[in-house]
């Protein structure tokens, strides 16, 4: 059975990717309580107690879902509620959406439990956790599910309000989902819960770890304890049940990616200082003689000022004597605290830059501009509009306003206006502004600014020629102590680039080497100590380039042993370190390398240049770890922007993005910035999401950036083209599509309400100003919020701070009064229109006749005709087209024809209508390129229904498919919805036929599954089901349930019950055509249970009527319909006081007990349709209950009250007979009477009474064989009864007659008493 009829044996079972129902996932979630408790913003509910025993471990974690608004994130109200349980009703039928999202989150889809707003997922590894609970700290869940879940008008509704979506988790489910992970996984990092002691394998003793002390465990294997390995120093332990504590999932990630030599050594880490985070002036404790030139000599007493942040848990720091002023490095443990030394708030150091990348103002503004105008498609301006505004009362003159208010705003509005319009008759040029480049121009171009360094030519080095002059300008560019400018490439280049760009004339490095060692040899005899220095410094490099690592250590070494005086130039010394560093690392020299590394970490936290001197990140992962050891927040932040800043330099944005994160999370657990440009990191972070084509995650770090309440007008700009430069990919439209998506909504609105931009009176802003109005009023527009477009635009040219000179130019401004003018024609104030049309018209030049001149007049033509002034209209038409012949402006001439053409049609001038209508298909037909596809389209339909309404239906269906042609070839899918429903229409209503009525009805089906209209879907679904049933063949009827399916998955998924409801009842009277009654009684029974759930009495009383018709309208089991009828609605029915079903319930009673010979139980309804139909006072149906009572009474025998109730039927007949039909029942009412007479009371004289009667009104029908059936009673009773020859002989010879004619060869006029008038009336009947 396919998979949607899995729907059908449990209508409300919940979604789930992996088969199974809802129950069994809860099972899975550990039977959790449903109430969910807040995650922890510092994922400490990621660092639980690891039990040793075992536990069921959960494979499903709820997210729970919640609209909130407000700055304290409250519930929003029940519609809010009731919206997002509608789109998660939506996920649980297409999951496609929420799977791409989870799938660049990293988690997977479980199930979704769209009723209590919750959606269940699960993960694979512990990265997936760890990534999922930094986008949840971070903030960025909430406004993933923002981007799925909200409509597109929500975003333009909700700009005033602070509402969100808030995603919450269960603490307790996620820290077992992650232990079980970690556990499957074999290894993980723990910190002890307490001090406990381990069993040795290495040292031969106890290994002791204190409480806090992380370390790196595994779990027992086949019955063996717990195995640890120390950090510190490499030891290895057991124990049976240690007491552990999970670090957080960043923290594991980073330790097992770090390699095992930065990992393991270099002891405890000593955090004695009390200060973790120092800045400030310390006091030396105790005396130390500096062993190098980059250490500093102290005396106990001797106050030190901190170069930037003393660290705790490192061993040195770079520091200032305060009596001499020599700079070098200090031991942490040879100072204490002083009076003035305090934790630092910010890890930042002075003329350190903070942000990635440079965001100037004025470039963002100029690059919104430009974005905003590409992406902007408002041709209002240029083009002319099609009149296809249709209002009430659009053909009667409207008024204009007369009330004092409205006429007071009336004036105000024209007299800013013309402000508007004289402001701009001085206007500036416009302004070109172009988007070449795009945020990173700005680092290039502080690239480009730096100096660049001299070129020394290489002289082949000579063995005993001791030639000096050749090093003069090498040693005067190296000599010096202090940093130089000129020396940073030096430092930065690789070995590769330093031998190509600063030194030539060489043809291999071997010369280049042998030259720079002469040099240096040169410097020591000279005792140029610092051209020495750097002299080794470049030969330990270009060694290093070639593999000769010892040679090189050799060099660097000596480079740090050379300086008698202290290092001025930290730039050179951390370059020294870090290469040293990387040897040390690569020749496995670990105790060189920690004691090396942690001089490094020094300058890197005193000095903020240094770390473009950097030849890897070991050095930085050393401090992270040391960090994250000792627990130091502080730290550890300033160790991830070190190494996020290093990876950003080198373009490594893969690399960059877990510690920048972790940045994000620790600012936000910490609820401090830091001195960090929180805005700047969230922008960072979307530029290397999107760089990595994860859309989900770059969107919402430019709302998080725009939303931050230190973010600037730059900040918002820039989020805003973040999020224009990822939407296509968001929603999953094509790159090319250029439109601006409801996202940017509150941008948009961010962006005009900030105070730069309010008070601006820059022509920049006054620019970006009239930009961003511009493109939010389009939004507005696109959605049917006229009003709010109305609006912003009057806030825009009422503006007081309008320059004398506005900075756009006046075909612009003059674009922005003609599309208000448009807003206001759709708002239905055609009168405001004509009025800024007027103004706009008078400012243009008065014998000089522009392509804007005609827009104006076609649109006045269009507010005219709303107005009701047709002749205006068309004068104001007929002018607009005298400027497109002109201009030979095609487009615009094709739409003016077409506006003629329909204001024909309302003036009722069907011929004059078509002309025009023709002419512009002619004109459209003739144009090349794209653009005007939508009017054209319009145009054929509104030609095409003229042509289908003057009868001519052929012209009209070329016309409709012609139509649908191109909008199929434009891929514009609501002009292919609406013109496959003209022909859907055509073929089904004007000119039959089923087969073209259910190809557009399916086509129009594959159209709304594109659009995602799910609603309007199944409702077309519902109709092709129909129009297969009435095929009648039982192909048609597998077709009409398997339609009727799927559009009961639809309804279903929606949570349209009453839709629902139907649905189950359609498919059961499908299986009662096809005979499949086993089925029947079953959907039936679901159907009754869904309306029963909406609480809705009358659509309850409806269902039941519509499940008993199914069987009332078939040949098969219609006693079924009685229980439906008798038992279920008419209950109801009474009950409810809903006294229409109730007369119709009786009536259908009545009918089917009759046919089913319940003649005694059908008199009651009969009765009380009879009282009711008395008491509505509705005459026919008081005749046709008269009717059914004297037929019921007539079966019964009881011969009185049926000649009473037929003679009283006979008395609500109308006493004109005006169809033929009415005629026809007179003669079979007065026969039946005369049956009943005749035969039954044996009253021949009384019986020829009514055959006479009937007998009349049979020949005023005309009826021959009734006027032989009455005739040949007549000669009957007058030969045998009434005994009178001459009528018998009369009525007999007119039975020969009509026996003549009908070829009835026998006529029997003997007296048969021993019929009865029951068996005649069976018999007719």
């Amino acid at each position: 059975m396919s998979a949607r009829s899995n729907r059908d044996g449990g209508y409300r079972r919940k979604m789930s990717a992996d088969g199974l129902p809802h129950r069994q996932v809860a099972e899975k979630t550990n039977r959790h309580s449903r109430k969910v408790h807040g995650f922890t913003r510092d994922s400490s509910c990621l660092r639980r107690t690891v039990s040793t025993f075992e536990e069921k471990v959960p494979t499903a974690l709820p997210l729970l879902l919640d609209v909130v608004s407000g700055p304290e994130r409250l519930p929003a109200d029940e519609d809010s509620q009731e919206m997002l349980r509608g789109k998660l009703h939506n996920l649980q039928a297409d999951s496609t959406e929420v799977n791409a999202l989870f799938t660049e989150l990293g988690i997977h889809l479980i199930s979704i439990d769209s009723e209590e707003k919750v959606i269940y997922v699960t993960f694979k590894t512990f990265e997936e956790i760890w990534k999922f609970t930094s986008y949840y700290s971070i903030g960025f869940l909430g406004h993933c599910m923002e981007n799925l879940l909200w409509d597109p008008k929500f975003w333009l509704s909700s700009l005033e309000e602070d509402i969100a979506i808030k995603v919450s988790v269960q603490e307790d489910t996620l820290h077992l989902i992650y232990k079980g992970i970690l556990m499957q996984e074999g290894s993980l990092f723990a910190r002890c819960s307490t001090n406990q002691m381990f069993d040795s394998s290495t040292s031969g003793g106890d290994l002791y770890l204190e409480k806090g002390d992380i370390a790196q465990f595994e779990p027992p294997f086949l019955g063996s304890g717990w195995t640890v390995l120390c950090l510190a120093d490499g030891a290895r332990g057991t124990a049976p049940r240690p007491g552990l504590e999970l670090v957080v999932p960043f923290h594991q990630w980073f330790l097992k990616s770090c390699p095992e030599s930065i990992l393991i050594g270099d002891g405890k880490p000593s955090c004695d200082f009390p200060l973790q985070f120092a800045s400030g002036t310390c006091l030396a404790a105790s005396g130390y003689d500096a062993e190098g030139p980059d250490e500093l000599s102290v005396a106990p007493g001797d106050r030190i000022i901190i170069v930037g942040i003393l660290v705790s848990c490192c061993d040195w720091f770079t520091a200032r004597k305060e009596a001499t002023g020599e700079v070098g490095l200090v031991k942490t443990s040879l100072v204490k605290p002083s009076t003035d030394i305090h934790n630092s708030a910010d890890f930042f150091l002075d003329g350190e830059e903070v942000t990635f990348f440079n965001l100037q103002e004025d470039k963002a503004i100029e690059e919104t501009n430009a974005l905003l105008k590409k992406k902007s498609q408002n041709d209002t301006g240029h083009s002319y509009k099609l009149d296809m505004i249709s209002y009430q009362d659009a053909d009667k003159k409207i008024p204009s306003s007369s009330s004092g208010k409205l006429h007071t705003q009336l004036t105000d509005l024209k007299r800013n206006i013309q402000r508007f319009l004289d402001h701009g008759r001085e206007s500036l040029p416009p302004s070109v502004v172009t988007m070449h480049g795009t945020l990173e121009d700005a680092d290039l171009a502080s690239e480009a600014k730096k100096t660049s360094p001299p070129c020394f030519t290489v002289h082949p080095v000579v063995e005993g020629d001791n030639n000096t002059e050749i090093f003069i300008l090498l040693f005067s560019f190296l000599e010096g102590q202090d940093y130089k400018i000129e020396f940073g490439p030096l430092y930065r280049l690789s070995s590769e680039l330093l031998a190509s760009s600063i030194f030539t004339g060489h043809s291999e490095e071997d010369e280049l080497i042998a030259f720079l060692g002469v040099a240096r040899e040169t410097a020591r005899k000279k005792r140029l100590l610092w051209s020495q220095t750097r002299l080794c410094f470049l030969l330990g490099k270009l060694c290093a380039g070639r593999s000769k690592f010892s040679q090189a250590r050799v060099y660097f070494e000596e480079a740090l042993s050379v300086p008698q005086e202290g290092f001025a130039d930290l730039r050179l010394l951390a370059s020294t370190y870090s290469n040293l560093v990387a040897i040390y690392l690569l020749q496995k020299n670990t105790e060189s390398f920690f004691a090396m590394t942690e001089r490094l970490v020094a300058l890197l936290f005193g000095t903020p240049d240094c770390l473009e001197c950097l030849v890897d990140n070991s050095a930085l992962k050393y401090i992270l770890k040391k960090a994250v050891l000792s627990h130091n927040k502080m730290a550890e932040a300033r160790a991830c922007h070190l190494l996020a800043k290093h990876h950003w330099t080198h373009a490594e944005g893969v690399r960059v993005v877990p510690y920048l994160e972790r940045l994000l999370v620790l600012s936000t657990e910490a609820q401090r910035t830091w001195g960090i440009s929180t805005s700047h990191e969230y922008l960072a972070l979307g530029r290397l999401y999107s760089e990595l084509r994860l859309p989900h995650l770059s969107v919402s770090s430019a709302r998080r950036a725009s939303q931050h309440p230190a973010a600037t007008l730059t900040n918002c700009l820039s989020s805003m083209a973040l999020l224009l430069s990822n939407v296509n990919r968001l929603n999953g439209t094509p790159e090319q599509e250029v439109t601006i998506p409801p996202q940017v909504a509150p941008y948009l609105h961010q962006a005009l309400s900030s105070k730069k931009v309010q008070d601006g009176r820059s022509d920049r802003q006054h620019v970006l100003s009239h930009q961003l109005t511009v493109s939010l009023c389009q939004l507005f527009c696109k959605h049917r919020m006229v009003g709010h477009a109305i609006g912003h635009i009057h806030t825009l040219i009422e503006s007081d701070g309008l320059p004398q000179r506005l900075p756009i130019s006046v075909p612009e401004r003059n674009s922005t009064l003609i599309w208000l003018a448009w807003l206001h024609v759709e708002n239905k104030q055609p009168d405001v229109a004509l009025d800024i049309l007027d103004s706009v018209l008078a400012s243009m030049p008065e014998h000089c006749t522009t392509l804007q001149e005609g827009v104006v007049l076609n649109m006045r033509g269009v507010a005219f005709r709303c107005m009701g002034d047709l002749r205006r209209a068309a004068e104001s038409y007929e002018a607009a087209v005298d400027v497109c012949q002109e201009y030979e402006d095609m487009p615009n001439w094709a739409v003016a024809q077409a506006n003629l053409g329909l204001l024909c049609l309302k003036a009722r001038a069907k011929d004059l209508a078509q002309k025009h209508l023709t002419e512009a298909v002619q004109l459209f037909s003739e144009l090349d390129g794209e653009g005007h596809e939508s009017n054209f389209i319009t145009v054929l339909l509104e030609l095409g229904q003229h042509y289908v309404k003057q009868h001519q239906l052929d012209f009209g269906k070329g016309c409709y498919e012609w139509a649908l042609l191109l909008a199929i070839n434009a891929n514009l899918l609501d002009c292919q919805l609406t013109a496959t429903r003209h022909l859907y229409h055509l073929y089904g209503c004007e000119n039959p036929d089923q087969a073209q009525c259910i190809i557009y009805s399916q086509h129009q089906v594959q159209l709304l599954r594109q659009t995602g209209d799910r609603g309007r879907e199944g409702e077309a679904l519902e109709a092709i089901s129909q129009l297969y049933l009435t095929l009648g063949t039982e192909r048609a009827y597998k077709a009409a349930l398997d339609n009727t399916k799927t559009s009961l998955g639809i309804f279903i998924d929606l949570g349209w019950r009453e839709k629902e409801a139907y649905g189950w009842l359609q498919a059961g009277k499908i299986y009662h055509l096809v005979n499949q009654t086993e089925l029947v009684d079953l959907y039936v029974q679901v159907a009754q249970d869904v309306a029963l759930s909406t609480g809705d009495t009358g659509f309850i009383l409806k269902l039941l009527e519509a499940a008993g018709d199914i069987f009332f309208n078939s040949s098969k089991d219609r006693d079924k319909a009685i229980t439906f009828y008798r038992d279920r609605a008419l209950p109801i029915a009474v009950k409810s006081s809903n006294v229409r079903s109730r007369l119709r319930l009786c009536n259908k009673l009545t009918e089917l007990m009759l046919s089913l010979k319940l003649y005694g139980e059908a008199v009651e309804f009969a009765q009380t349709s009879l009282d009711i139909s008395q008491t509505l006072g509705e005459c026919l149906n008081e005749r046709v209950a008269c009717h059914r009572l004297a037929s019921l009474y007539h079966c019964l025998d009881q011969y009185e009250p049926a000649e009473h109730y037929y003679l009283k039927t006979l008395t609500l007949c109308p006493t004109s007979l005006l169809f033929g039909e009415e005629t026809l029942y007179y003669v079979r009412v007065y026969m039946t009477l005369g049956d009943i007479i005749f035969y039954d009371l044996k009253d021949p004289f009384d019986a020829s009474g009514y055959y006479h009667l009937a007998l009349a009104a049979a020949m005023d029908l005309g009826n021959k064989k009734s006027q032989l059936q009455l005739c040949t009673r007549l000669a009957t009773i007058y030969h045998n009864f009434l005994i009178d020859r001459e009528l018998s002989l009369f009525f007999y010879q007119k039975a020969r007659a009509f026996a003549a004619e009908l070829n009835v060869r026998r006529i029997n006029i003997s007296p048969d008493q021993l019929n009865s008038s029951t068996s005649q009336y069976e018999t007719t009947k």
